[in-house]
């Protein structure tokens, strides 16, 4: 059973992903007509990465769904990394789609051909602005209240799409009304440089996450101030950090003195886990306790230093 804010970041998500794919069916229909009334090559890779909008954004909302299901018996710490996967698939489809502009630009250039059609070209790069600025406007608002790996990947994907649209129109006119003939391909080659760059960026979070990278200073630090306010804990050590999809995940182990009665200490930890979770929603806290004077086996290297003393150190 999902909690309210869970259902509401579900939604969120959900909605975005539905909207990704009636904005991606819109161009698609467009960009078929304007690539088949221009002969442009930047209209072409426009339109290609336009179809691969709309099979990745079908795959954002398997993602988004998947990964939004509860934890159940066989995944325990829920299904957040369905999001990763999914943003995965679409830094392969945006690296094909780059291949295959760059391919078709190479041919336009050693060939030589001139587009048509121009009026008709500007108008559907147009529409499609319009409705890009649509979308990622809805896309950044669900992205700021569910932090949804699978949406960024989506909104930097259609981020790019307003620069390739642009580039449509400048090559139309560059080759249509100055005679530069060259301005056609040497945009698409541009276009699918862009996507390959956009590919890489968007694979870097995704892979992050898949391999459980620690969050960043920043946020660990903050984490370990929030906790420092409580005076019954000492030696914070053995902090780990990770995210799937919009869940968080944090651990870590306190000393409390061995005298205390395990009905004291449960208290404490109970106070402390409400208290951090209400700084941090969202995340799924699990602390160890280690009697005051432990000393872990050495030659563990991912046993860490006392957070709290590093805290006090820092300016």
């Amino acid at each position: 059973m999902m909690t309210p804010a869970e259902a509401d970041r579900a939604r969120l998500t959900r909605s975005a992903a539905f909207a990704s794919i009636a904005v991606a069916v819109l161009l698609v229909t467009l960009k078929s007509w304007a690539s088949w009334k221009t002969g442009s090559t930047a209209m072409l890779g426009s339109l290609a990465d336009s179809a691969l909008d709309l099979i990745a954004s079908l795959a954002t909302l398997v993602g988004v769904w998947f990964a939004s299901q509860p934890a159940d018996r066989e995944h325990r710490f829920g299904h957040g990394k369905a999001e990763a996967l999914a943003a995965i698939f679409q830094v392969m489809l945006i690296g094909v789609s780059a291949f295959g502009i760059a391919i078709r630009a190479i041919e336009r250039l050693a060939g030589g051909a001139q587009t048509t059609a121009v009026a008709e070209g500007i108008g559907v790069s147009l529409v499609a602005i319009a409705a890009t600025f649509a979308l990622i406007g809805w896309q950044r608002y669900v992205i700021s209240r569910t932090g949804s790996l699978a949406i960024r990947t989506d909104n930097v994907h259609y981020q790019s799409d307003l620069l390739l649209n642009l580039a449509v129109i400048a090559a139309l006119v560059l080759d249509q009304f100055l005679g530069f003939a060259s301005a056609d391909p040497l945009f698409g080659l541009g276009i699918a440089a862009w996507l390959a760059w956009g590919a890489w960026r968007a694979a870097g979070e995704a892979v992050d996450q898949l391999l459980d990278r620690e969050w960043p200073d920043d946020r660990r630090q903050a984490f370990v101030a929030a906790a420092a306010q409580h005076p019954e804990l000492s030696n914070l050590h053995d902090l780990r950090t990770r995210s799937s999809g919009t869940h968080d995940f944090v651990q870590f182990h306190v000393d409390l003195p061995g005298e205390m009665t395990i009905d004291n200490a449960h208290d404490i930890i109970d106070r402390v886990e409400a208290d951090l979770c209400h700084r941090f929603p969202g995340i799924e806290l699990l602390i160890h306790i280690d009697p005051a004077g432990h000393v872990d086996e050495p030659g563990n290297p991912l046993v860490e230093e006392d957070e709290f003393a590093r805290l006090e150190e820092k300016p």
